[in-house]
């Protein structure tokens, strides 16, 4: 009987089928207890009077009213997090693809470049890294101290001035350019070196080489990384949260960071499920847009 039964587990694992399920298997099961599961949850507290302190109870589309005709921060937020997205996102695809060009020349020093370079994305959105960012915008930090050594003195709240402070979370988002960076130069290197060739003995320069091979092919890879970027640029918490607070004047307060602190520093959790899905409906929104548009610029028979 145990021959059997061990025949039996023999054979259900060496069909290809069955195989790919038990190997899938844990993956499903924690993508189903860690994700669905609890977006179910937050679904339904986004309809419900909620404070984590006591049981939720169902209030129907209270918390969706209450945001779109109530909550003069909500659209504040909304309106900050586009402006950080919309230029720390296309700042940093042109730093990565900068730097992946001068880095797509071989060198005995070129892999120490790139891990150089990758360094920024792994430690960037620390919070050590943060903290070390407000300390060089304060009003004694390197950045004025750098400034009075060619002699600019000055004593300038970085931080505490609104037109500025978004500026200096936007300079650290774009300081975060390396992994876009590395695709960009994995890319660069499957354009056949024969077309360069060809544009060169038709006489193209430089610059015509780049506007009319270099980059129309790679316009595949700036469309995936110009979305994955967007996201986290819409969901970029850390920096925020950290070195501003959204001070002054809400003038940094990102919306991840508002429904942070509706959720756990005011309590008001229902209301903090329903900020949580109004931004996914946003981030999809986003992304269909981007995606719609694609048939105009991404050249799709590129290498």
């Amino acid at each position: 009987m145990k021959n059997k039964k061990e025949f039996n587990l023999r054979s259900f694992l060496n069909k290809e089928s069955s195989a790919g399920f038990v190997f899938t298997l844990p993956f499903t099961i924690g993508f189903l207890l860690f994700m669905v599961v609890p977006m179910g949850i937050s679904l339904y507290y986004s309809f419900c009077d909620y404070n984590i302190l006591s049981p939720p109870v169902f209030a129907g589309l209270k918390n969706y009213i209450k945001m779109f005709t109530d909550d003069k921060t909500f659209f504040k937020t909304i309106g900050v997090t586009f402006y950080f997205a919309l230029v720390s996102v296309p700042l940093r695809l042109v730093f990565a693809l900068l730097v992946a060009m001068i880095l797509l020349k071989t060198t005995k020093a070129t892999g120490f470049y790139r891990a150089a370079y990758y360094l920024p994305s792994i430690i960037g959105g620390s919070v050590a890294v943060s903290i070390l960012w407000k300390r060089m915008f304060a009003t004694d930090g390197v950045i004025n101290t750098l400034l009075g050594v060619v002699g600019i003195h000055t004593s300038f709240s970085w931080l505490g001035n609104k037109n500025t402070a978004i500026w200096t979370l936007i300079i650290l988002a774009v300081w975060q350019f390396g992994s876009s960076m590395l695709i960009f130069l994995s890319s660069l290197k499957q354009i056949p070196t024969t077309l360069y060739e060809a544009a060169r003995v038709d006489g193209a320069n430089k610059f015509s080489q780049f506007f009319k091979i270099t980059l129309p092919l790679l316009t595949p890879t700036i469309f995936f990384n110009l979305v994955m970027q967007m996201i986290n640029g819409f969901l970029a918490f850390t920096q925020c949260f950290i070195i501003t607070q959204g001070k002054p004047m809400n003038s940094t307060l990102f919306y991840t960071v508002y429904m942070y602190q509706q959720s756990f520093e005011f309590y008001n959790t229902g209301y903090g499920a329903a900020l949580a899905w109004v931004m996914l409906a946003i981030i999809g929104m986003v992304t269909a847009v981007l995606f719609a548009t694609k048939k105009f610029w991404v050249y799709d028979e590129g290498v």
